[in-house]
Order: C-alpha cells, then structure tokens, then sequence
C-alpha cells in the first residue's frame, strides 16, 4: 500500500514514481528501462526462433533451400547439365533448338531450365551483335601451323573485318590432346563468343565433330571435307598447282618433279591433283614425275633435301613445291651442293611468303589473298549468324602466278 508519509506527488516526473512492496526494500524501475528490457526480450525471442526454423530447414528440407536459391540466383547451363546428369553439349543443344537431341530430352531441359530459373536472354544475347569473334586454330602437331606470315596476314584480314563490323577479336590456340581439347571447347562455349572462324589446316574430319556439337555459328577456313556440311572458305588449291605446273612445263619443257610435304592435309592433297592434272594435260606420264617428300617447313626441308642429295638420288631438272618454305629449304640444300638455281634445276613454290621476294634467286610462286580469305571467312560467318537456317556454302579464292627468278627460259 501506499505510505503515508511518502504519499505519491502528481506533479513529480513519472520515472520518479516509488512502488511500495510492503516489508520489502523498495524498488525504482524507470520506465525507459523497462522498455528497453521489453525489446531486447523480444529481439531475443525472435532471433531464437529465426535460428530454429533454420535449423528445422536444414535438417528437413535442404534440397528445397538449396532450389530456392537457385531460383532466386537463376541456374546456368553448365549447372544444369550437372544436375540433369546430361552433358553440356547436349543441354546447349536443347536449349539454343538445334538438332542432336532427342523430343524428350530438350523437354526435359526446357522444362528443367524454367523451374531452377535459367536465364533465357543468355540465348538471345548469343545471336545478338554483342560478343566476340573467336579466331581458333587448331593444330594437330604445328608443323604446319606455325607462327608464319600466312596464317597472321589471315588473322590481320579478320581483324579488320571485325572492326568494321563493330565486333571484338579473340584469337585462340586448341590442341589435339583429348582432354585439353575439350576443356578449351567448353570455355568457349560458356564465354562472351557469338561466332567462331575455325582454322582447320592440320585438322581431318573427325576432328571437327566436336565444334560442330556447339550451339554457335562456325566457319571452316582453310580446309574442306566431302563428308561434313558446313560452312567453308579456302584456297582454290587445285587450279594454283595446275598453274604453277603449267608454267614449269612451258618454260622448262622438261618433265617436272614434285617437292610433296610429309604431312598429307586436304590442301596439299589438292594440290597433288592440280599438279598431275597438268602434267597429264600436257601429254605427260604421272608415274615418270620424280617425287620427293620433304617436311613442310624451311628448316626441316633443307634437312631432307641435303640428306636426299647426300644419298645420291635422281633430280629432276625441275620442281613444283608445296609451299614456299619447302621450296626455299630445298633452294639452300640444292644451292649448297653447287646446283644453279634457275640454270640447273626450276621451282616453284605456293603461297607467296614474304621470304620468297627477299631470298636470292627471287622465288616463283602462287599468290594467296590471305588477308581477303580471312575478311570473307568472317561475312560469311555474319551471314551465319543472321540465318542459321540457310545452307551451307564453300568458298574457293582463286590463286595467280606470281613470275620472279627461279624458272629458267
């Protein structure tokens, strides 16, 4: 009860008020700490049930915390192959609709990709005009492929045809080994990449299988297979050789030789044609031709040819080469040993390598326009990009003579 003589003053502050607990020793709560209590409980209270539900979620439903959040995150492709156990090849397929899936499967990763909150516009962006070109070369064992003038003059005729497109070069090196192979395809698949030009110089059709299977334009340069379909550009190979053989036969009026490359690829197959068409176009026997194979490289060739002359085998009084650094590795062999370059033996090479104008005697050979094969390798690829659905086109640029020193007449 209230004491008497403490009786309670109304017009003394609230927080100074006394509660009289009888015998007890008196207490004086404030108020304002009273309600700072009260919150503090409350907090308390309900970071306490927060981390019970918590725990209740991780322990009763993690899985579906787990979706939630991928939801809200939205899921990527290569996520998506993972938890579909599918390959990533096989999810892109289905979700950019091109063929290589079964009905069911795409709607599986349709319907997949819509729960678990795929970004769809990561597939439209791919099509758009933003993004990169990506320049690959793919080199089997570089020997052919190698850091030359021919495939940079390429690289410097996409360049600036990206330019003028308004789009960003990537200039990207794939080897063959399995599994960097296919790490290497899977970066470029899951990057910034809306166009690939796919140098397939070294490459065999097997090869090709695997940049097919992706969900993104492509171009061949440099190569061409009966048994694939796709876009291609690359060298008229046939009519260069049958050219530069023509002019050997005419100038020499002897029976020409060969300086074949080591390494078979498609184009130095085509060129074999054009040289035994001509020979044969000029009432020729092709099993008289004397053929010797060299590596496809300067220093590699000099060494075959020196080892060849050591050895004491039978010359031709002239030659059509491969290429040209075929063609000056066995110059120097052939110069070394005393043989006149053109008095005593002819040739003539193919690509028109820098080299070829500077070296003496000055070398005869069959002009490429490598900057203009790499210029419409990539408004082909355009061309692909805006309509995917237009069949596939080969593209051969034409070659020409190019007359210097090295052809005797």
């Amino acid at each position: 009860m209230m004491s008497g003589s403490k009786g309670l003053n109304p017009h003394e502050p609230a927080h100074k008020w006394v509660v009289d607990l009888g015998t007890r020793p008196s207490i004086i709560i404030c108020l304002s700490q009273l309600n700072f209590i009260m919150i503090f409980s409350i907090i308390y209270l309900i970071k306490y049930l927060i981390i019970d539900y918590l725990q209740q979620i991780e322990h009763t439903n993690n899985n579906h915390l787990i979706e939630r959040i991928e939801l809200i995150m939205g899921i990527t492709a290569k996520e998506l192959a993972k938890k579909l156990n599918l390959s990533a090849a096989a999810v892109s397929m289905a979700l950019n609709k091109k063929p290589g899936v079964s009905t069911a499967t795409r709607q599986l990763v349709l319907d997949a990709a819509e729960k678990y909150g795929y970004d769809f516009t990561r597939i439209s962006e791919k099509h758009s005009t933003t993004g990169s070109i990506y320049f690959v070369l793919y080199k089997k064992h570089g020997t052919i492929v190698a850091d030359t003038p021919f495939f940079s003059q390429v690289a410097e005729g996409i360049s600036l045809a990206c330019k003028k497109h308004g789009y960003k070069l990537n200039i990207s090196y794939v080897y063959e080994d399995e599994d960097t192979l296919r790490q290497q395809i899977e970066d470029i698949q899951y990057s910034d990449c809306c166009g690939i030009i796919l140098l397939g110089t070294e490459m065999e059709p097997e090869n090709l299988k695997p940049f097919l299977e992706l969900p993104i334009p492509l171009v061949l340069l440099d190569a061409y297979f009966e048994t694939i379909s796709c876009d291609c550009v690359l060298i008229n190979n046939n009519q260069g050789a049958y050219l530069a053989t023509r002019h050997l036969i005419r100038k020499c009026k002897k029976q020409p030789g060969y300086l074949r490359s080591a390494y078979r690829i498609s184009n130095f197959s085509e060129r074999a044609s054009g040289f035994y068409n001509a020979v044969r176009s000029a009432g020729m026997s092709a099993s008289k031709c004397i053929v010797h194979s060299l590596t496809p490289s300067m220093e590699g060739a000099y060494a075959d040819m020196t080892e060849l002359l050591e050895s004491g085998e039978e010359l031709a009084s002239c030659y059509f080469a491969d290429n040209d650094l075929i063609a000056v590795g066995a110059m120097k062999a052939l110069k070394q040993k005393g043989y006149r370059i053109p008095e005593d033996i002819s040739i003539v090479g193919f690509d028109n390598l820098p080299i070829g104008s500077v070296i003496e005697p000055n070398l005869s050979t069959i002009h490429v326009p490598k900057q203009y094969m790499g210029k419409i390798a990539l408004e082909r690829l355009l061309s692909r990009m805006q309509d995917c659905a237009q069949p596939p086109v080969k593209t051969e640029v034409s070659t020409t003579l190019i007359k210097r020193r090295t052809v005797a007449g």
